[in-house]
């Protein structure tokens, strides 16, 4: 079914506005969601034909698993120390210099791929959780500022303006200090300091997608605007949101080691967790660089899988890729 549109009015009615001379033919099925999910199986289709989104794919996946099944893939324990007795002040062994050991020693006699492997596990989940609230928390501000405009919006960026006036760390570090030295209270600490974030960002998107054309239709056509608001601005307005958040887990795992550095994150200094790992390393780049090089690299491939995927998610959730 379709409907013809009038040529768009111009200011106070006086006329056609530029460009509307023409009339406009819309189909009321590409305002409406189709039955059985239409959009978002839409976007899985285009996912599954996306190469980049399975590279990314597999690679969260990937540590996904190792952290869920790191009881069963770690020759030692987390807070094991085996080859405590191998380490001296001057010489930390490193990779197949001690048998039962391929990846070395760390300055506390741990196992180094028992750490990696635990610190998946840890890093996954501070980062993860952390950023799911900082994520949730944005948008819940940065859509009701999008949607309601007025002194709705004005009241919520000035809040998050101010929020933002705190350096992201030192804001981490006083939620922290509040509630805790507890793991909790690192992943709420650092999900509040993502919010003004994830706000600005989506609601800098929703304004740039109430003036599209879609929207207007919609209007025309006699939709409410909670209706577009949910179903269309919305939508299109939440890939870049997407990205970002892809885009700050390794800031995330960062932000935790340097709050268990400060003795906000709880647990003893050995207990494995790819930041504080990388965080402790520093002391010991002459004798043994590898203690930073190998989380580095756990840490840099793991922010690599969330950001393909979910660059991949961004273009299909694009209104102008889906349409092709």
């Amino acid at each position: 079914m379709s409907a013809v549109l009038p040529p768009a009015q111009g200011p106070l009615g006086q006329g056609p506005a530029e460009g509307g001379d023409a009339v406009d033919t819309i189909s009321v099925a590409q305002l409406e969601m189709k039955g059985g999910g239409g959009f978002w199986h839409d976007v899985l289709r285009r996912l599954r034909g996306n190469p980049t989104a399975w590279v990314g794919a597999v690679i969260v996946v990937l540590f996904l698993l190792i952290a869920v099944l790191a009881p069963v893939l770690a020759p030692y324990p987390e807070t094991a120390l085996p080859g405590a007795r191998h380490i001296t002040p001057t010489h930390i062994p490193g990779p197949g210099e001690v048998d039962g050991f391929p990846l070395g020693l760390d300055r506390f006699g741990g196992d180094v791929l028992s750490k990696l492997i635990w610190g998946a596990q840890a890093s996954l989940l501070v980062g993860i959780i952390s950023t799911a609230l900082g994520l949730i928390g944005g948008m819940l501000l940065g859509l009701l500022a999008g949607t309601f405009g007025g002194w709705v919006d004005t009241v919520i960026m000035r809040l998050v303006d101010i929020i933002l006036s705190v350096p992201n760390l030192l804001l981490a570090v006083s939620i922290a200090a509040i509630l805790g030295q507890t793991p909790s209270a690192v992943m709420i600490a650092i999900g509040a300091s993502q919010v003004p974030i994830f706000a600005r960002l989506l609601r800098a998107s929703m304004l740039q997608q109430r003036s599209a054309e879609y929207v207007l239709s919609a209007q025309t056509l006699g939709l409410g605007r909670g209706r577009i608001t949910m179903s269309h601005v919305l939508p299109n307005a939440v890939g870049p949101v997407i990205v970002q958040g892809t885009l700050t887990l390794a800031t995330a795992v960062i932000d935790a080691a340097a709050l268990s550095f400060l003795g906000l994150g709880g647990g003893r200094p050995e207990t494995a967790e790819w930041g504080r790992m990388l965080t402790y390393a520093q002391n010991e780049l002459a004798i043994a660089p590898w203690l930073a090089f190998l989380p580095g690299i756990c840490i840099a491939v793991t922010a690599l899988g969330f950001t393909l995927f979910g660059e991949a998610l961004r273009e299909s959730m694009d209104p102008r890729t889906r349409a092709r």
